[in-house]
């Protein structure tokens, strides 16, 4: 029976690196290499290391993740500091990343991505903030915005209106709404699920070794 794929390439694929097509050159490493082999291939479950949960949950935290002499490291304390508030884990970047993850997973990531759509707006250039007004508008507030948010008749007529003479906070009544949602609503279960769980045991396990 031929062992399972593992995810890390094969080197005889590997472009810029030739091996001999030797059988005798292969046949005495044979058993070696198939026995380091079947070790690597070991299935990972819950208790697999930080990094490695974090890169199988969302991709792109690979890169921010540093080595364990880095001050920037993610660590326990950190994500037990998420549970503080809302506002002290949409303060962290990869606590945003994270608790966007869950929300996807609830089908209402619309309301993190209009929330820092409107972080990044109140920064823009006053030149250039007609035209963001209007694509923040389309995406997340109008009536037939494919991410359309769920907020009242009255704010959104009241947004609509200002986003005609754009100023960096025409969107704050929205983002408010959407804020006291995600608090309220979503926050709560985010703390109880197994995304949070999981990478805060994970940590705290990490921490111990």
């Amino acid at each position: 029976m031929r062992a399972a794929a593992i995810s890390k390439p094969r080197l005889d694929k590997m472009p810029g690196m030739f091996f001999s097509a030797n059988s005798k050159d292969l046949k005495g490493a044979g058993h070696s290499l198939l026995d380091n082999k079947t070790q690597k291939k070991r299935p990972k479950t819950l208790g697999m290391d930080v990094k490695t949960y974090l890169r199988s949950m969302i991709p792109h935290l690979e890169s921010g993740m540093k080595s364990s002499k880095s001050k920037d490291i993610l660590s326990a304390d950190e994500v037990v500091q998420w549970s503080q508030s809302l506002e002290k884990l949409l303060a962290n970047q990869t606590g945003q990343d994270v608790f966007g993850k869950f929300l996807k997973s609830e089908f209402s990531e619309e309301n993190i991505e209009f929330w820092l759509a409107c972080e990044d707006y109140k920064k823009t250039e006053t030149h250039l903030l007609h035209c963001k007004a209007q694509k923040i508008y389309k995406a997340f507030v109008h009536s037939d915005a494919a991410k359309q948010i769920n907020i009242d008749f009255h704010t959104r007529e009241s947004t609509a209106k200002k986003i005609n003479a754009p100023t960096p906070t025409c969107f704050d009544e929205a983002q408010k709404v959407i804020y006291t949602l995600m608090e309220k609503d979503s926050y709560p279960r985010f703390l109880k699920s197994n995304i949070y769980l999981n990478l805060l045991n994970d940590l705290q396990a990490n921490s111990l070794k």
